[in-house]
């Protein structure tokens, strides 16, 4: 189900919307606030493990739209958030081997919606993204994946490190792309998989790409040396279905 991405201030309309069952993707405090409201806020936040930026009453005031914030502004998400054993389910239903994009700190909305954009059109069954410094599903990104968000499912979760421990356990194995791989043409990449790119600045984190089983390389002809990061990720994503195709 979706929703318009939207501000939510007030102490009151705030404690609703958690209450509610909206989705916070981030949630401003003023710095040293701590009155009964507040910290009811805060408890509803922790449930949700929402990310919670304790900043300054200039900064909350830039944010606001209405300037009646009360010291607290809510960013809700445009559409609802999907869990991991929905994507799995997806793959089973379909009677497939999980195919599952892993999104390492995507800042940019825009690379965000397209990489759903390319994980509903080649095949996968959903895609996992961080609940910190990353972007989440907002209008932007909604408006991006071309309408792409109302069938591919995407999870949120706390520890993207976890997860892969978890899926692995479920029989995924995972891909990382990484510039020093091996060239993505002489991979197995056939199977159980997942799919893991990294942000748009550094990459991979090195703890994630750890935990991968192999990296995989995009051969590279040009005079700079690295792809946007949604691209990175139709062009591997395509290579992976040409092989599961075969």
């Amino acid at each position: 189900m979706g929703y318009e991405e939207s501000k939510i201030e007030g102490r009151n309309p705030v404690i609703e919307a958690f209450r509610s069952g909206r989705t916070i993707d981030k949630l401003f405090v003023l710095d040293g606030c701590q009155d009964g409201p507040v910290r009811t806020i805060l408890r509803e936040a922790r449930k949700q493990d929402t990310f919670v930026s304790f900043v300054s009453k200039e900064r909350l005031d830039q944010l606001s739209e209405t300037r009646h914030h009360q010291g607290v502004i809510a960013i809700a998400a445009a559409y609802t958030y999907a869990s991991v054993d929905d994507i799995l389910d997806r793959a089973r239903e379909k009677g497939e081997d999980p195919f599952i994009f892993i999104l390492d700190g995507i800042e940019d909305p825009h690379n965000l919606g397209a990489m759903i954009r390319t994980a509903n059109l080649c095949g996968a069954h959903g895609v996992i993204i961080p609940k910190h410094r990353a972007v989440g599903l907002t209008g932007v990104v909604a408006r991006t994946s071309a309408g792409a968000i109302n069938y591919t499912p995407v999870a949120k979760v706390a520890n993207l490190g976890q997860t892969i421990d978890r899926l692995k356990e479920e029989g995924l194995w995972f891909v990382c792309a990484d510039m020093d791989g091996e060239l993505m043409y002489r991979t197995d990449l056939k199977g159980p998989i997942g799919l893991v790119i990294g942000n748009e600045g550094n990459g991979v984190g090195r703890l994630l790409k750890e935990k991968c089983d192999l990296t995989a390389a995009i051969p590279m002809k040009g005079d700079i040396d690295s792809l946007n990061a949604s691209v990175a990720a139709g062009v591997l994503a395509y290579e992976i279905v040409r092989q599961r195709m075969g």
